[in-house]
């Protein structure tokens, strides 16, 4: 009996830090204009929590006003951004904002706008439910793929929001710490 309690205390604790180990990868991206000469510049730090994905956006140089934020497909942000691909959308699913509208009726990559003011900086924080950094639980994963900035507000009309070309974009990286 006492070799079933330490395996089962053994079992419990490699769980525990397994688990703890999981919540501590985070990402990041760094957000670089688009064009040649822009001044667009910021990050973006993505962190797994039981609520879904936390990604919280700075941004600086760029135009006053409301900007769409979206998480698309791919790693690459050459080509003004085109080569991200589209929205990343695992599901299918209607354009949205992922943290209202939910999987079944927004792309996993939605995250809505963010404001800038009339110094050209601005901050988003929002958390995407039922998404994550690596796929913990069969959980769409962002790994591999780029944060957009774009030109215009979201306006969450059909097929992609309507908001303009790309002005920034950021590749996020994963890391342990």
């Amino acid at each position: 009996m006492k070799h079933g309690w330490g395996l089962l205390i053994v079992v419990v604790v490699g769980l525990i830090v397994g688990c703890a180990n999981a919540w501590a990868a985070t990402g990041k991206a760094v957000i670089k204009g688009t064009t040649e000469g822009s001044r667009v510049s910021g990050s973006a730090t993505l962190k797994d929590t039981p609520q879904g994905l936390k990604v919280v956006v700075k941004v600086a140089g760029v135009p006053p006003g409301t900007h769409g934020l979206h998480i698309h497909e791919q790693d690459a942000c050459g080509d003004q951004g085109k080569a991200a691909g589209g929205h990343f959308n695992p599901a299918g699913a209607p354009h949205g904002f992922l943290p209202k509208d939910r999987s079944t009726k927004a792309h996993a990559g939605d995250m809505g706008n963010i404001q800038v003011s009339r110094k050209g900086s601005g901050k988003a924080t929002v958390v995407l439910p039922g998404v994550s950094l690596t796929g913990t639980g069969g959980t769409p994963s962002v790994d591999g793929r780029a944060i957009i900035l774009h030109e215009k507000a979201d306006d969450f009309g059909q097929p992609v929001g309507n908001a303009g070309g790309r002005i920034g974009c950021g590749v996020i990286t994963i890391s342990d710490k």
